[in-house]
């Protein structure tokens, strides 16, 4: 596989190079639905499916061709360049899959931030390096690149973070791309709540990047299980080539192609939501256990309090949930409060201000 840009970019960067051998060599699965690409066929008898209880006897689009039209359009992002996984975690996943060797490589992450990213290093037995932001939640891109050496393949970064809620700054994140010879993962999963441009708009400026995003935030749809990656259709390709190749079930790709079609519902929710962050930060800051509230470019808002493990299980004797983070990185005695509707935020205020 050669990779091919023609983009100004500060530093080489060979994909080949960065490929774990095995998986440069792999021969993929070949499935029934590969293999058939006619348009007139009516008989089906080449995949070993039950004839009865159609269409559900069918297996699914192993590429999701349809859905990913219909998000090219919406992303601005051409199909080749998409890949839909089970949640952003199994594009998670293939990143480890795809470009660490284990026991030999390391990645490189910022911290804290979501967890899933060490979890699956430690699946795959790939050193994780996190390296502590600021007071202030920010990056620091020299201290990050710092702790590169030549057996780190991969960067981490969630923009806006999981759990601080920010967003990175963007020079920042720039530096890191133009810095790093190797892959730089950016989550967005919540970058429908943000006003700043997202990264996947700039994926032939940085051929290095693989950006994140989801249907379980804004889209409102975690149960169905979807996630997206984009990136330069050669790192998509990989991702096709070692992923299972039915990953992604027809009722996810239908009820996906559903919600495409309410865009402008989904762009109602994320305006409630934000005009909703903005009516909670100032009423959490009158709060006398509230020490400080974090600004938020999220659906939700990291608060330190007096005590969090106090209060958090307060609330839950009053059947109102949110995320003790006290135990996370730069986070003691942090409360994470997602966005709920207007009733359940002033259920949550409520319940706060009695609280002694």
């Amino acid at each position: 596989m050669k990779f091919n840009s023609k983009v100004k970019h500060d530093m080489s960067f060979e994909l080949e190079r960065l490929v774990r051998p095995n998986i440069l060599a792999l021969e993929p699965y070949s499935c029934a639905r590969d293999e058939f690409k006619g348009m007139d066929a009516h008989v089906f008898l080449d995949a070993n499916e039950n004839p009865y209880n159609g269409p559900l006897n069918r297996y699914p689009d192993p590429l999701q061709e349809n859905l990913k039209a219909a998000l090219s359009s919406l992303k601005g992002v051409s199909s080749e360049k998409i890949f839909l996984g089970n949640g952003s975690d199994e594009a998670i996943d293939l990143v480890y899959r795809v470009f660490c060797e284990p026991k030999c490589d390391n990645v490189v992450a910022i911290a804290p931030t979501y967890g899933m990213y060490k979890v699956c290093a430690d699946i795959n037995e790939v050193e994780y390096r996190p390296v502590p932001l600021d007071e202030n939640f920010q990056l620091n891109a020299e201290a990050l690149l710092a702790s590169v050496d030549a057996h780190t393949k991969v960067i981490w970064l969630c923009s806006p973070n999981n759990p601080s809620g920010n967003c990175l700054q963007r020079d920042e994140i720039v530096k890191v791309l133009r810095g790093f010879e190797g892959i730089v993962v950016l989550d967005e999963a919540y970058s429908d709540f943000s006003d700043q441009m997202p990264f996947r708009l700039m994926l032939d400026e940085f051929p290095n990047i693989i950006v994140l995003n989801t249907f379980s935030k804004a889209w409102a749809s975690a149960s169905i299980r979807l996630g997206m990656a984009f990136a330069s259709a050669e790192i998509i390709g990989l991702f096709n080539k070692v992923k299972y190749p039915y990953n992604v079930n027809k009722l996810t790709q239908d009820k996906a192609m559903e919600m495409i079609k309410e865009v402008f519902k989904v762009e109602r929710w994320c305006t409630q939501i934000r005009m909703e962050r903005e009516h909670m930060l100032p009423a959490l800051h009158e709060l006398p256990i509230v020490k400080r509230v974090y600004p938020t470019d999220a659906n939700f808002v990291l608060v330190r309090v007096t005590d969090a493990n106090a209060i958090y299980h307060y609330l839950v004797e009053r059947g109102v949930i949110v995320r003790n983070r006290s135990r996370v990185e730069l986070c003691q005695n942090c409360l994470r409060i997602t966005i709920g509707t207007q009733p359940e935020n002033n259920e949550l205020l409520a319940a706060l201000r009695q609280y002694k």
